[in-house]
């Protein structure tokens, strides 16, 4: 009926209004069909007489009696009603409303399939943590959005890539190969080590796991560390350059070992996580700006030619003639690039390689950097509407009532690993999504264990499984389940749960279109209530046949419209609990 009622009310725009070319465009794009969010007031609502109104120059109220009058017409509707300022609610037969519910479980995107004109090539680059250590759950969160976006973008009809952008260049693999090295010769047992160093576990495990040859004698030892700066940043920033000039071969080793190392345990975690990536970039195949053939010098050239000046030294960048509140510096005064210069490099290889959109989920402080990205993608001939920035905010984790703390620099933190193995990857991903990623998140890893009411992800699988439980016990009996209604017109035992179990696919077109999974966890929380609370005033194998039947039927879509979302977020629906 969807279909049909769509396209009646863009036939009524393009022959029964007397408007412009453009205004009807307009109202093509504007006007919405959409499920009633109660029975009471229909099926179906449309809001077309509501806003045709200031084109047409008529009250919405008699644009919508005459709309009515041809809707009404339509096989399957049983009638129609003007309601509030110009809404039209529409009623459906019961027959008409069943075979409905029957092909969109058929057809998970009858209501919402994407023209092909629309269709786009999407990149989508998330966690790319420094591989200076394993994720904590603070990376989880991203990892967890980033994934279900990339899933539901592909089943909505887009060719979606999912990148990791490996920062193995720069300053913090330079910590890291340090803190490895100093672990390696035992220049400082634990209370001593340098602040600014990694002193997690982990890098006593790759120091003993990394093979060389080499001896330092106590002498060699203290011409390293002796005379070191007091301030901490200054500290590790001097060893690094002392290690570098007196042991570059094993420097290239133990930085390289560090590297593997951690993006070994990185994409461990992640394959336990569910969340596998198409492409792994590496900051360091962008080369060097030393070199006039390599990416980031090409990059930084192309917007030295026409949108930098040299001060103090430096090159700069003339980011604000595009939008960014001050110029931004590319290459220092001792002829190294910046941070933000690799990222402008980055951002012209990921364009490049020809995605209508690129969408960076990053993590909340790096709000201030948006502008200069996207004032670095005008500069080079871009435009910023291709790059959609999505920030996620930290995920506080609560255990035993205390806030759990993190610092990936002391190794005093709380892995993603930890929290797969204290709760799993399904559950852990459920929480992770339960908000909106730009918003705070507390997590009860307590809740999360529980098989209470209050553990939403328990109670939304309990629904999944009761109702495959159901399915078996109905199968014992010796009866089929059912592939479709019958005797239509006289059930209506489930109508209010079929109706928000249609709401599936706008569910899913909405959180497409605006980046948003957790509207999937609030579906499936309403969802999963309906179902609960049917079942328990409900017998249904008790049932007369004729409405056994049609229960079944209707389980069952609830029980897809479950399983499809989960599958959508990453999470396997369970059979049993």
């Amino acid at each position: 009926m969807y279909n049909q009622i769509i396209d009646s009310l863009n036939d009524h725009i393009e022959k029964g209004l007397k408007l412009s070319i453009d205004q009807k465009k307009i109202l093509q794009k504007k006007h919405k069909l959409s499920l009633s969010d109660s029975l009471d007031k229909g099926h179906w609502t449309t809001n077309l007489c509501l806003i045709a109104s200031n084109f047409a120059k008529k009250s919405p109220k008699e644009l919508a009696k005459n709309l009515s009058s041809i809707l009404q017409n339509l096989e399957g509707v049983k009638k129609i009603e003007i309601a509030g300022p110009g809404f039209l609610n529409i009623f459906l037969t019961q027959r008409a409303f069943l075979n409905q519910t029957d092909e969109a479980n058929k057809d998970a995107n009858l209501f919402t399939s994407t023209p092909k004109n629309e269709l786009k090539k999407i990149q989508i680059e998330f966690v790319s943590a420094n591989p200076t250590g394993p994720l904590h759950v603070g990376h989880g969160r991203g990892a967890a959005y980033g994934d279900a976006v990339a899933r539901i973008l592909s089943h909505l009809g887009h060719e979606v890539e999912k990148e990791y952008y490996v920062n193995d260049a720069g300053r913090q693999i330079n910590i890291l190969a340090c803190s490895i090295f100093l672990r390696k010769f035992n220049f400082f047992d634990d209370k001593g080590f340098p602040k600014s160093a990694y002193r997690g576990n982990y890098i006593k495990e790759i120091a003993e796991s990394t093979k060389l040859d080499l001896n330092l004698s106590s002498l060699q030892k203290s011409k390293l560390t002796d005379n070191l700066p007091h301030e901490d940043e200054e500290q590790i920033d001097e060893l690094i350059e002392r290690i570098k000039s007196t042991h570059q071969d094993e420097w290239i080793l133990i930085k390289q070992s560090g590297v593997n190392n951690v993006l070994e345990s990185i994409k461990d975690d992640l394959k336990k996580f569910k969340v596998n990536f198409d492409h792994w970039l590496f900051e360091s195949s962008m080369g060097k700006l030393s070199d006039d053939n390599s990416e980031i010098f090409k990059a930084l050239d192309s917007v030295k030619e026409n949108h930098s000046y040299k001060k103090d030294g430096a090159v700069w960048f003339e980011s604000t003639k595009f939008g960014d509140d001050k110029d931004r510096v590319i290459i220092r005064d001792d002829g190294r690039g910046t941070y933000f210069s690799a990222d402008l490099a980055y951002h012209k290889n990921k364009l490049d390689r020809g995605f209508d959109n690129i969408i960076n989920i990053w993590g909340s402080d790096h709000h201030g950097y948006i502008k200069r990205i996207e004032a670095s993608i005008e500069a080079m001939g871009y435009s910023k509407n291709q790059m959609k920035v999505q920030l996620v905010q930290f995920a506080n984790l609560f255990k035993d009532g205390i806030k759990i703390k993190m610092s990936t620099r002391s190794g005093d933190f709380y892995t993603l690993k930890q929290l797969i193995e204290d709760i799993g990857p399904d559950a852990s991903r459920f929480y992770y999504l339960s908000k909106q990623a730009d918003q705070h998140l507390d997590f009860d890893i307590d809740i999360a264990k529980s098989n209470s009411k209050e553990n939403h992800y328990y109670y939304v699988q309990y629904a999944h499984a009761r109702i495959c439980s159901i399915e078996k016990k109905f199968t014992k009996l010796g009866k089929s389940l059912p592939k479709k209604f019958t005797n239509m017109d006289k059930f209506h035992t489930c109508d209010s749960l079929l109706q928000l179990a249609l709401n599936f696919q706008f569910i899913v077109k909405a959180s497409g279109r605006n980046l948003q999974p957790h509207l999937i966890i609030y579906f499936l929380r309403d969802l999963a209530q309906g179902f609960h609370h049917f079942y328990n005033e409900t017998n249904i194998l008790k049932a007369p046949k004729d409405e056994q039947i049609n229960l079944m039927r209707s389980l069952m879509i609830v029980k897809d419209a479950i399983a499809t979302s989960f599958k959508l977020i990453g999470i396997e629906p369970l059979e049993k609990m």
